[in-house]
């Protein structure tokens, strides 16, 4: 464990009867005449001819005031239609249209005035159009020349205003809570070290971080804790817990207005929810990103990577992106609490890859239990753990936590008269659940045990010879590390 988507086209138009002959030459000083109605076609007026009526064109114009009725001339023009054109019969059958005994008739044929229509509306449009198309050139022209010198490009409000983000939002939870995330750079009395986070704990000062984030600079090394802003503090060691990989510092002339972040309840955590990881990844500060609990009560055991005592956690899992220099750096929920410390990560890498980067399983000490290990540190400088007084094997896959046959040191498996030696519990019992958690192994004893407090009564199951009992056990405590 390492920590850190067609037309119509041929169509022949229907005939029509054609206009009347128009005479050579017209009488000087007769006035011009009308537009040609509609006429018989040429068959119809070689008809005609041949009948000896004479035509004449334009017809005389009758002098001005009342004159006496006159008989209809017989060359008359226009002729009125037949009561049914010759045309309407294939040519034949009927009287011939234009005959003299036919009486005439004002109007002109309605054709024509369809015609006039038509084109009174097509001359409407032409100029309707023309209208549009010019009122268009006009406006696009003034456009083109009120324009020339800007541009049509839309820009967004500069107003600041304009750019907060609701508190609700990712982004809004960063911008509350990077101003009181850390980065911690930790160094030995050699000059080597590295890089963590951590975050602000209370308004004295106090940095909430991981222990292997401070561990080689705790003794004679120097530490520094750099905010968001660029200002940069140094720090020191107020006490560390190993087993639990919790860490805390105390800034040197800390500043005031500091902003302790707000914890959540671990316990109340389900999978699925939101999570918020602000950290250092490979030394990128202030680096945020986003995922999910995947897993809860995951047993994880991780060292600091100098040969010191393993840290046993009953973790929060998450996918959120975590890499080494995240480590320390706080784990929020939606609302921006703090739910938990990022302290591991599973990782593929190779013994030759020490720093491989994330594969999204990542994992977190439940702030529960870590402002527990806080409060006693700040208060005493050393942890309290709580134990059951005996000693389990670190074997995995053992289908329990088994108690060995000898404790570490020579000393008894089975501490007398403690916890465990009170609750009947002896080498060689294979201890299967811790309340109502299943444990598979001696590290997820452990785990599950350092969630409590010294005092706390819990329920142990275990196998003796193939029999399954249960012991009432009362948690006994252990001051420092040793």
């Amino acid at each position: 464990m390492s920590t850190e988507n067609e037309g119509n086209e041929g169509t022949a138009a229907p005939a029509v009867p054609s206009a009347p002959p128009v005479p050579a030459a017209a009488p000087e000083g007769a006035p011009a005449p009308p537009s040609a109605p509609a006429g018989p076609d040429p068959s119809d007026a070689a008809a005609t001819q041949q009948s000896g009526q004479a035509m004449s064109w334009p017809p005389p114009q009758p002098p001005s005031g009342p004159q006496p009725a006159q008989p209809q001339s017989a060359g008359a023009w226009p002729p009125p239609p037949p009561a049914v054109p010759a045309y309407a019969q294939g040519g034949g059958g009927g009287p011939v249209w234009g005959a003299a005994n036919q009486l005439p008739t004002p109007e002109a044929p309605r054709k024509r005035r369809g015609s006039g229509l038509v084109a009174a509306v097509a001359v409407a449009a032409l100029v309707a159009g023309g209208i549009g198309g010019a009122l268009g050139y006009w406006a696009a022209d003034r456009n083109d020349s009120g324009n020339s010198s800007g541009s049509t490009t839309v820009t967004a409000s500069t107003n600041p205003q304009a750019l907060k983000r609701d508190p609700g939002t990712v982004a809004g939870v960063a911008a509350r809570a990077l101003p009181s995330v850390v980065t911690i750079d930790a160094q030995n009395g050699d000059g080597e070290g590295g890089t963590g986070t951590g975050f602000v704990y209370d308004k004295e000062g106090h940095i909430l971080t991981n222990n292997h984030v401070v561990a080689s600079a705790a003794n004679n090394g120097q530490l520094t804790a750099t905010f968001s802003n660029g200002k940069k503090y140094d720090a020191e060691v107020v006490g560390r817990a190993e087993g639990y990989d919790v860490a805390v510092l105390k800034l040197k002339n800390a500043p005031s207005g500091l902003t302790p972040l707000a914890l959540g309840n671990s316990d109340q955590v389900a999978v699925g929810d939101s999570t918020i990881a602000i950290g250092a990844p490979f030394g990128l500060s202030n680096t945020v990103t986003t995922g999910i609990i995947s897993a809860k009560n995951r047993p994880v055991a991780s060292g600091d990577g100098s040969g010191g005592s393993n840290s046993y956690m009953s973790a929060l899992q998450t996918d959120a992106s975590i890499n080494p220099g995240n480590s320390g750096g706080p784990l929020l929920d939606a609302g921006g609490a703090v739910i938990g410390i990022n302290s591991a990560i599973q990782s593929t890498g190779s013994s030759g890859q020490a720093q491989a980067g994330s594969i999204g399983l990542g994992f977190a000490i439940p702030i529960n239990q870590a402002e527990n290990v806080a409060q006693q540190l700040i208060k005493t400088g050393q942890p309290v753990y709580p134990v059951i007084g005996a000693t389990v094997t670190m074997d995995e896959k053992t289908g329990g936590a088994v108690i060995s046959e000898q404790g570490s040191g020579g000393t008894p498996p089975v501490s007398p008269d403690g916890p465990a030696a009170k609750a009947g519990l002896k080498a060689g019992d294979v201890i299967t659940k811790f309340n109502e958690t299943v444990i598979d192994s001696g590290p997820t004893l452990i785990g599950e045990i350092w969630t409590h407090k010294p005092g706390d009564k819990v329920t142990l199951t275990y196998k003796r010879d193939g029999k399954v009992s249960t012991a009432e056990v009362t948690l006994g405590e252990r001051k420092g590390d040793s």
